[in-house]
């Protein structure tokens, strides 16, 4: 054999390892951004309908304070509930969110056993309606986010995706959870 057969035996293995190598790597990074932008894009989305809970939550504050005029306290800490969970941080947002809930179920509760007659109020039954809602959409958003943190969090850890992952900086996410079970049931609010 030549030695101009000999080269292109052994250069052309390695060019096609390498190419494989790259094509193989590119794709893999690829898809692990777009992993970490479904995360970013379903985090949005839940923060979308904490948004409309926490508008929700003045307007029913407000339809109680008729009811309810010496239950201040209460009300003060659902407003400065929702207040702290707007501000919250990503990082932040689950404790924030732990403790509006719980303001919340404090407030259904006094108000649902000290005002019956509340019940007959077309808009708070409407509000409680619409805050119903938005406590259902965000289960169903943290469902389909902590999906997304699954298969991100897969593709980080398994091989051999792990070797782009740590190249690239990413490190495994946390679930979006509550750590009271009882602040990860829906608060009642149909009276």
């Amino acid at each position: 054999m030549s030695n101009g057969l000999i080269a292109v035996c052994v250069v052309v293995p390695i060019v096609a390892l390498a190419l494989i190598y790259f094509i193989w790597y590119f794709v893999t990074k690829n898809g692990l951004i777009s992993l970490v932008n479904d995360v970013d894009e379903s985090f949005s989305a839940m923060d979308i309908h904490m948004k409309k809970r926490y508008d929700l939550i003045p307007n029913l504050v407000e339809t109680c304070k008729g009811y309810t005029k010496h239950e201040h306290e209460t009300l003060a800490r659902v407003t400065e509930a929702r207040n702290n969970a707007m501000r919250a941080a990503p990082a932040d947002k689950p404790e924030a969110e732990k403790e509006l809930t719980s303001s919340l179920r404090v407030l259904f509760n006094k108000v649902h056993e000290a005002y019956p007659e509340l019940k007959a109020n077309g808009q708070f039954n409407n509000l409680s309606s619409q805050l119903e809602q938005a406590e259902h959409e965000i289960a169903q958003s943290r469902k389909y986010y902590n999906a997304k943190i699954k298969l991100l969090n897969n593709r980080i850890q398994k091989f051999p995706s792990c070797f782009v992952a740590k190249r690239m900086g990413l490190e495994r996410k946390p679930f979006y959870e509550l750590d009271d079970i009882t602040e990860r049931q829906t608060p009642k609010v149909s009276f």
